[in-house]
């Protein structure tokens, strides 16, 4: 039987999205050590203590009262060997701190993300800001934002304007790829943005398109992608084909592009 998503399951998932953010600012201000792990990407400690709430939370609030105990990967997690088997059932993606590189710097674009996967696509998302208390949610309930903790306004994509579209793409990680995937596109503005951030610009009608040609993993496109379908908008592989979830080893090779409406 399809999961059914309930307000209440939004509303909690939208509370532990924001106890890992205030976890995560607490450590934003201290001063940190940055590791690499084996892929050379940085981690810290509040990518290891969000998780770790995340996880607890999900375990303890959600998990067997209100969608029952599905499997969680997490990036923290999988990167330590940690991968549980996800084939037939829903389960939680979790990215405790995408933009890692931003929270580093001090900038204000990383982002929490937890995301509910039924079928391969994501049904459940919430993307939160903690730098800039921006909250995205998205789910069969709508798509919604809440800043600086205010009451929650309903998002929606637009419509590409005349002059074209307005583009959005990696600080870090723009590659050939993406700027031949744009040549055949009437570009009237690109804008950098970290982490997941991008989708919700997208989501909200502030870009109209964000290509990623390069590797990511489904923890860093789960929530995101959630939230723009909710918007009206939809993630495709680059030749157009549907983008699902459950792939080996957790890894969108391919690349993907998220539309707008």
């Amino acid at each position: 039987m399809p999961l059914t998503v309930e307000q209440p399951l939004v509303d909690r998932l939208r509370d532990i999205a924001l106890r890992a953010g205030a976890r995560i600012m607490d450590i934003h201000d201290s001063d940190f050590a940055v590791e690499a792990k084996d892929d050379r990407s940085p981690v810290t400690e509040a990518d290891r203590r969000a998780e770790e709430l995340i996880l607890a939370a999900l375990a303890d609030q959600i998990s067997g009262k209100l969608t029952g105990r599905f499997p969680v990967v997490a990036e923290e997690s999988a990167a330590a060997g940690r991968v549980p088997d996800v084939a037939g059932t829903p389960f939680w993606l979790v990215d405790p701190l995408d933009g890692t590189k931003e929270f580093v710097k001090r900038g204000g674009e990383f982002t929490v993300n937890i995301a509910l996967v039924e079928d391969r696509v994501p049904l459940l998302g919430v993307v939160y800001a903690p730098a800039v208390r921006r909250l995205f949610w998205g789910s069969p309930l709508g798509a919604f934002e809440s800043v600086d903790g205010g009451p929650p306004r309903a998002i929606a994509t637009r419509a590409v304007p005349e002059e074209g579209y307005s583009v959005v793409g990696s600080r870090s990680h723009r590659s050939e790829k993406d700027d031949a995937f744009l040549a055949g596109v009437k570009v009237a503005r690109m804008t950098p943005a970290g982490s997941s951030m991008k989708f919700c610009r997208v989501a909200t009608g502030e870009a109209d398109l964000y290509p990623r040609m390069g590797r990511t993993m489904e923890w860093d496109t789960g929530a995101g992608h959630a939230v723009v379908v909710a918007a009206g908008g939809r993630v495709t592989a680059p030749d157009g084909a549907p983008f699902v979830y459950a792939k080996p080893g957790f890894a969108n090779d391919s690349g993907f592009v998220v539309w707008g409406r």
